[in-house]
C-alpha cells in the first residue's frame, strides 16, 4: 500500500479533466487562426476561460491564460514596476516564493520600498496590520489567501477594502484556494488574483490571472498578440479546456471535498498527536487540505526518507524548495527555532485519499519518526 499525500504540490488529473483533455486533443487548429479549424480550437479556448471565469467569480474578459500561478504572481509585480516610477508595496513574510521573489527584485532595484508583515503563531496576517502599514505611496497589496505550507486563511475582502480606501492595487495568490474554499474574487475585492490548474485536478502548466476589469495590465515579458496583448505564445487549447472542466467539477464539489478533507485531517491529527515531541503548525480555522507537524528532535531528511520508505510521500514544505534542504521560511516566520522548523513535515490532503490511507500513514509515521530522533 500506498499513500500519497502530497496534494499542495500537486494533484492528479480528474477523469472529468482527462476526457476533456482527451477531447480538446483531437482538435486541429491554432486558436489564433481565422479558418474553421482555428476557430474550432478558438470555441473549445473561450468555452474552457468561460467555466475558469465562472469558478473564480469573475467576467471571461478577466481572466489571462498563463502557465500557472507563478507566472501570474510575477506577471503582477511586472506590471506594477512598469506602471510606477517608484512607490511602496505590502505583502507578508511567508508569502510563496513567486511573490517574495519579484518583490525582493523590486526592493534591490531601489525603486520600491517592501513591508513584509509578520503572521502571528498560527501563520495568520490581520487586516490591521496591513491597514497600519499602509502608506501614501502605497502601489500595491499582494497577501495569499490560503498559505500552502501551513493552511492559514487570510481575511481577503477585509484586506482589500483597506487598501480600496486609499486606491491601493490589491493581489492574492489564490493558487491553494479554488475547490477547497469558497472563491469570489469580485466579492473579496481584489484587483488581481492568481490560480494554478494542477492544484484542483487540472493539467499541469495552465493557469489563470484575474485581472479586474478596467484596471491596466503591463504586457508580459513574452511579448505578442495573444491573450490581448498581454501575454504572447500560441494557445495551449487542450490544457484550458481541461483545467476548465476540473475548475467546474471543483467548484461543485466544494463543499462537499472541504467537509472530506476535514474529516480527514482531524483522522490524521488524531493519529499523530500522541506522539511525544509533536507540535502542530496550523490553526484550527486553516484549510482542511494541510496539515504541518513539528517532531522535536526529528532529523528532517532522515523523517522524510523514512516515511518515503514507508511508502508515505509528504514534504518538507513547498514543493518549490525541494532539494535545498533550507529551513521552511513559512515556520521560521511563525516563530519555530531552525531546528525546529527542519524537523518539520506538511501532509497535504486531497478528495482522492481514503482512511485507510490514513490510517497507512500514520502509521508509517510512527516508524520513521522512531528511525529518526538525533
Amino acid at each position: 500500500m500506498q499513500a500519497y499525500l502530497d496534494y499542495a504540490a500537486t494533484t492528479p488529473m480528474s477523469q472529468t479533466a482527462l476526457q476533456a483533455y482527451q477531447k480538446a486533443a483531437l482538435v486541429l487548429g491554432n486558436a489564433s487562426s481565422v479558418h474553421r479549424a482555428g476557430q474550432h480550437a478558438r470555441e473549445l479556448l473561450e468555452e474552457g476561460r468561460v467555466w475558469l471565469a465562472e469558478s473564480m467569480g469573475a467576467h471571461p474578459l478577466e481572466v489571462i491564460l498563463n502557465s500557472g500561478g507563478t507566472e501570474g504572481d510575477n506577471h503582477v509585480f511586472w506590471s506594477v514596476a512598469q506602471q510606477f516610477e517608484k512607490g511602496h508595496i505590502i505583502t507578508s513574510s511567508i508569502e510563496h516564493s513567486a511573490v517574495l521573489a519579484p518583490a525582493r527584485f523590486l526592493e534591490a532595484t531601489g525603486r520600491f520600498q517592501v513591508t513584509y508583515l509578520t503572521p502571528d503563531r498560527w501563520g495568520r496576517v490581520h487586516p490591521e496590520q496591513v491597514k497600519e502599514a499602509l502608506r501614501s505611496d502605497t502601489v500595491l497589496v499582494s497577501i495569499m489567501h490560503a498559505n500552502n505550507e501551513v493552511g492559514s486563511v487570510q481575511d481577503i475582502q477585509q484586506i482589500a477594502a483597506y487598501a480600496r480606501e486609499k486606491g491601493v492595487l490589491v493581489h492574492t495568490d489564490a493558487v491553494q484556494s479554488l475547490g477547497i474554499l469558497p472563491v469570489d474574487v469580485h466579492a473579496w475585492g481584489v484587483d488581481y488574483a492568481s490560480f494554478s490548474a494542477h492544484k484542483f485536478y487540472g493539467p499541469t502548466g495552465v493557469g489563470m490571472l484575474y485581472v479586474r476589469r478596467g484596471l491596466e495590465l503591463a504586457p508580459h515579458m513574452m511579448a505578442g498578440h495573444q491573450e490581448k496583448g498581454f501575454r504572447g505564445g500560441t494557445h495551449n487549447v487542450t490544457g484550458v479546456y481541461a483545467a476548465g472542466a476540473a475548475a467546474r467539477e471543483a467548484v461543485l464539489e466544494q463543499p462537499e471535498t472541504h467537509a472530506q478533507l476535514t474529516a480527514l485531517k482531524q483522522h490524521l491529527q488524531e493519529g499523530l498527536q500522541g506522539i511525544e515531541g509533536t507540535f502542530f503548525n496550523h490553526a484550527p480555522d486553516s484549510s482542511p487540505k494541510v496539515l504541518s507537524v513539528t517532531v522535536q528532535g526529528a532529523d528532517g531528511e532522515a523523517l522524510l526518507m523514512n516515511l518515503d520508505l514507508e511508502g508515505v510521500y509528504v514534504s518538507a514544505g513547498s514543493a518549490c524548495s525541494a532539494g535545498t534542504m533550507q529551513a521552511s521560511h513559512v515556520l521560521l516566520a511563525l516563530g519555530l527555532s531552525e531546528e525546529d522548523a527542519r524537523s518539520s513535515l506538511r501532509f497535504s490532503l486531497g478528495k482522492g485519499v481514503t482512511a485507510a490511507e490514513i490510517d497507512f500513514a500514520i502509521e508509517g509515521f510512527k516508524a520513521a519518526v522512531s528511525r529518526s530522533r538525533f
